[in-house]
């Protein structure tokens, strides 16, 4: 009797290790590519990306002199999805994706400073305290940077609301998160942070606010420009010489994106659709207020989803952000920004497609079923049949 148990157990030993042989197979292969397509994959798209380089300055027969380079990250709307709108596994897999990029990126390229350009929420206009203090702390877990990082936010429509929907209690809530800073200088360098839903010029108390405090930076701006001790400036101190960056959620007027090209601007069906002034773009009034009171050399927005670069007065270069989820497109990206006082170079860094991305995973499931068809010997094994195949041409 304990032989035949003995052989029992042998007869049905085989099967159970071709079993678990299967499953350590599929498993390791399961594996392999969610390692690839949730985690290397940034890495290895992300490595591509360099710093652009900023040539030195020199005045007329004198050296070329390499001023401090402040190296800044742009990205805009960040859509963070909150209790109503989008599917839960949509934001799961936005939020994971835009969260891997992100500090992927940190740890790669080492910025000092990141500046989004609005819309970090997509239901900030409506959520509610509690909604609110939820997408907070989501935000605040995929943005974590080191202390030696600064991260700067400006205000979207998303944020705070269209300019029908905005109020004093979303904004400060808003503000109370990301602070109220309209100035921000570092390494001689001028940035204004503008909260570009607040100029529909239309007199209301956050709108004439907002202006206010452009008047201000504007005058210390121009104090910065004129002989310390001026009677009109005062004793106080003095912000860099440095021509500003204009840093904002909405574009500056433009007619519509049909001068926009590039493989991230908008789809060329929608190109010459004409943009609308205070819900597309700002009004001409606006922007040509902000190009005079506040003088930039360049200016950065969002809003659009998409990709552009115009000239505004024929000398002020502006450039759209494409949005940095994979919810709004296929190939988002963000800047990469070399500056000094004086001058200053951008580059593009694109992160991974999300249609290369399903690409892998669709080759996956095949090779899956692939291999669980041979190892039942449903299908003849591919390298088996090549193998045969081979020795028969041999033999001839």
């Amino acid at each position: 009797m304990a032989r035949i148990g003995l052989g029992f157990g042998r007869w049905n030993f085989h099967p159970l290790k071709r079993k678990s042989s299967l499953l350590l197979k599929l498993i390791a292969v399961v594996f392999a590519v969610l390692l690839v397509c949730e985690f290397l994959i940034y890495y290895l798209v992300i490595f591509q990306c360099k710093w652009p380089e900023v040539k030195p300055t020199a005045d007329d027969g004198e050296q070329a002199t390499r001023e401090p380079v402040l190296k800044a990250m742009f990205l805009a709307d960040t859509h963070l999805l909150g209790e109503f709108l989008g599917h839960w596994l949509d934001k799961l897999r936005r939020e994971w994706q835009m969260e891997r990029a992100f500090q992927t990126a940190l740890w790669l390229l080492q910025p000092e400073v990141v500046f989004i350009l609005g819309d970090v929420f997509d239901e900030g206009k409506w959520s509610t305290p509690e909604a609110w203090v939820d997408d907070v702390a989501r935000f605040q877990k995929m943005f974590r940077h080191p202390s030696h990082v600064q991260l700067k936010v400006v205000a979207g429509n998303h944020d705070i609301g269209f300019h029908y929907e905005m109020n004093i209690y979303k904004v400060k809530r808003f503000e109370k998160v990301f602070s109220s800073e309209r100035l921000f200088s570092w390494k001689g360098i001028n940035f204004v942070m503008v909260n570009s839903v607040a100029l529909k010029g239309d007199g209301c108390g956050i709108c004439s606010e907002a202006e206010a405090e452009l008047i201000e930076v504007s005058h210390r701006l121009n104090c910065s420009r004129e002989v310390r001790g001026s009677s009109q400036c005062g004793p106080g101190p003095l912000l860099p010489t440095s021509a500003p960056i204009l840093l904002q959620h909405y574009p500056l007027y433009r007619r519509s994106d049909a001068n926009c090209s590039g493989e991230d601007a908008a789809p060329p069906e929608e190109r010459n659709i004409p943009f609308k002034e205070n819900y597309d773009v700002l009004s001409r009034e606006a922007s040509q207020k902000l190009l005079w009171w506040l003088q930039p050399r360049l200016v950065l927005s969002g809003h659009t989803h998409s990709a552009c670069e115009v000239h505004h007065e024929g000398r002020v270069p502006e450039l759209s952000v494409p949005s940095f989820s994979w919810r709004n497109r296929n190939n988002p990206s963000f800047i990469m920004g070399s500056i000094t006082p004086t001058d200053y170079a951008l580059s593009k860094c694109y992160l991974p497609r999300e249609h290369v991305v399903l690409i892998i995973y669709c080759g996956a499931v095949g090779f899956l079923v692939v291999l669980t068809l041979t190892h039942f010997g449903l299908l003849a094994s591919p390298f088996l049949s090549g193998s045969n195949l081979l020795r028969k041409h041999k033999t001839r």
